[in-house]
């Protein structure tokens, strides 16, 4: 092995607890190739996930891993979420692509007789943070007057956003609105349209109210002045020079709706295997390489992995679940 594979090895033991020994044992069944499934179609945030960390690991383990991206449409994820545990289910050479969608689709019961404990949670090497932004002609000038004029009338804005109905960018402006105290959640218009990049162009071109998406496809419009963001959803601030942007907490709207990014592996797959794994994304994940490619992508920083990982997503189907019967998503 070359000796920046020897050192990803050994870093990833002093990471996650093991001895040098037992993560080289392990190693001799990671080496090579390693698929990484994107449950859609090229150019979309589980692809771009799959390629970035294909890049990393290649030269991360100076080419002891190559990683060749699958993707695999179908069922808002499902098809790919099935393929790993009906397919694959002891294979420690394959992850797949997840974000916040897959667990708001787990959550919604959208993949039928699959459940989130089917699948072991690797880690989360990032996050998009969830916006709201309006026109820069808007008269809506602020959080607080969106929220007054949802409470006045819930059918008097018009939202775009890049999911489907009850999907991720859908629930974001409800959870926002439930937090709110805004009444009767049913009647907020929302319209979905094929990628974030469609739904930003039709605020910007003043056909659609209000912008509901992530920071990462607004960011260019929001530097030209063509978007004026309302808020970011969550605690923290973006990275500069979006660092401005208050935040929903601030704004007293306690709501928390970043897109993470991160992957999951089959459920029969060693412990040493799959401790490996989680080592080894997180020692690759703190690279310059990768806090570069963050920044390049409109990424900001967002690192769980192992059992951390795994039990944030399962607290997180469960939350989203609470929230989508709440809202009559489901019943």
């Amino acid at each position: 092995m070359k000796n920046k594979a020897k050192l990803a090895v050994a870093t990833a033991s002093l990471l996650i607890g093991l001895t040098s020994t037992q993560a080289i044992a392990a190693d001799p069944m990671l080496a090579g190739k390693v698929d990484c499934i994107a449950p859609a179609g090229p150019g979309g945030g589980w692809d771009f996930t799959c390629r970035s960390i294909g890049r990393l690991l290649n030269s991360f383990t100076n080419g002891e891993i190559t990683v060749q991206t699958l993707n695999m449409p179908g069922a808002g994820g499902g098809v790919g979420f099935a393929h790993v545990i009906t397919k694959r289910s002891d294979d420690a050479k394959v992850l797949a692509a997840a974000s916040t969608a897959t667990t708001a689709r787990l959550a919604q019961n959208q993949f039928p007789g699959m459940k989130s404990d089917m699948v072991r949670w690797v880690g989360a090497i990032g996050t998009d943070p969830g916006i709201i932004a309006v026109n820069q002609a808007s008269e809506i000038d602020s959080l607080a007057t969106l929220i007054n004029k949802l409470k006045q009338d819930p059918s008097s804005v018009t939202f775009a956003g890049a999911s489907a109905i009850g999907g991720w960018d859908h629930l974001k402006i409800l959870m926002t609105a439930h937090a709110a105290g805004v009444p009767d959640l049913k009647r907020i218009k929302y319209l979905s349209y094929n990628n974030g990049g469609t739904a930003v162009t039709q605020v910007v071109g003043g056909h659609i109210d209000v912008l509901v998406g992530v920071a990462s496809s607004s960011k260019g419009f929001i530097e030209s002045g063509d978007l004026k963001p309302l808020a970011v959803l969550g605690r923290d601030h973006l990275s500069p020079p979006l660092d401005k942007i208050p935040t929903s907490y601030e704004l007293g709207v306690d709501v928390e709706a970043s897109n993470w990014r991160g992957f999951y592996m089959p459920k029969d797959v060693s412990e040493e295997e799959y401790l490996w794994w989680v080592g080894t994304l997180k020692a690759a994940s703190q690279t310059d390489e990768w806090k570069e490619a963050m920044v390049k992508n409109g990424l900001e920083p967002f690192s769980l992995f192992g059992e951390e990982f795994d039990q944030f997503v399962n607290k997180q189907v469960n939350s989203l679940n609470l929230i989508s019967k709440e809202i009559g998503i489901i019943k």
